[in-house]
């Protein structure tokens, strides 16, 4: 599954914090597009398609919506909206990625031309909508936040058997996500267990979740957005400001960059000019005289290096006698033992 534009490949989610306005929904992109990310993730809700009255609230915390089905009906844009906004981030130079809810928001994605999908992790069960993106032949990135292994190993034989390229996300339902949670470990069982891509999908609301996860070997990272944890909202405290997600996307390229360049610890001839200055030769510590037999308290180690026997072989010259007067913090050399 090629979706790389950089390691690792960042997808910054604006969700629903855009609060069902097409003016806060740009504002966020225009934001997001400055932050060096490289793609922006986007939720498709069809009300009617996707839910009804009888979905309760996760977290009750709408103050205008009397249902959740109330809540996607505002959160909606129509059709010819989702295209203007997918224009947008091609003109920013930004992925467009957006999860489908239903079999009608892929055919609406399909009329506006999106590369891969992301699936939800609500929708790893969801053999119908499953079999709907499976047939457009794009990839996916499969969300794992919610499913057993059980689940997983069923909704991967159904894509494989459908010859769907995918990757996986790493993923907790916890909103924020407490360190506890995080399943960092995860990422390596993935990969052994399915051998693709993995991920990871951070809800923390913090750093160096996804700085742990790429030096865990994450080639994807996925996090939602705010511009305040403070804002209204049901991701708000899930997420990362636009300062934080700038300083992440270095930070996450720094450490990939680390993980590609291992270093051999056995070979420092680059430090031979370093070792030279930093490195010391043996010192007497007083004034001795000539015939006098050295001990471990009339040695010091002084800069620099190959000035005097080397520091390292002190015990070499405990016992031995001296040929000539010595003056304190003279070095010491072969040529001054007996």
């Amino acid at each position: 599954m090629a979706i790389k534009k950089s390691s690792p490949y960042t997808i910054a989610e604006i969700g629903q914090a855009h609060e069902g306005s097409l003016g806060i929904l740009y504002s966020y992109i225009d934001a997001i597009a400055q932050t060096g990310v490289d793609a922006v993730k986007f939720q498709m809700h069809i009300a009617e398609a996707e839910s009804s009255e009888h979905e309760p609230f996760r977290v009750k915390f709408s103050l205008e919506d009397k249902t959740r089905f109330d809540y996607w009906k505002r959160m909606s844009f129509s059709l010819e909206q989702w295209k203007g906004i997918k224009q947008h981030c091609d003109s920013l130079g930004l992925d467009f990625i957006c999860s489908p809810f239903s079999n009608l928001a892929v055919d609406w994605l399909e009329e506006i031309g999106i590369e891969y999908y992301k699936i939800g992790s609500g929708e790893v069960t969801n053999f119908l909508i499953l079999e709907k993106i499976a047939q457009t032949g794009k990839p996916v990135i499969l969300s794992s936040g919610m499913s057993s292994y059980d689940e997983l190993d069923r909704a991967v034989h159904f894509l494989r058997e459908r010859k769907v390229g995918f990757s996986i996300l790493q993923c907790t339902t916890a909103y924020p996500t407490q360190p506890e949670q995080y399943g960092l470990n995860v990422i390596q069982e993935l990969k052994v267990r399915y051998n693709v891509p993995i991920g990871f999908s951070d809800h923390s609301a913090k750093m160096e979740t996804c700085i742990a996860a790429t030096a865990m070997g994450a080639s994807i990272l996925e996090f939602h957005v705010v511009f305040d944890r403070q804002l209204f909202g049901p991701d708000a405290k899930a997420s990362l400001t636009i300062q934080e997600t700038k300083n992440l996307v270095a930070a996450v390229q720094n450490v990939a960059t680390a993980m590609l360049n291992p270093i051999d610890k056995n070979n420092n001839i680059a430090f031979s000019e370093l070792k030279q200055i930093f490195e010391k030769s043996l010192a007497v510590n007083k004034k001795l005289a000539k015939n006098h037999i050295l001990t471990f308290d009339d040695l010091e180690s002084k800069k620099p290096k190959n000035y005097g026997i080397l520091a390292s072989t002190y015990q070499d010259v405990i016992g031995r006698k001296l040929k000539f007067d010595k003056n304190q913090w003279d070095f010491l050399n072969e040529e001054d033992l007996a």
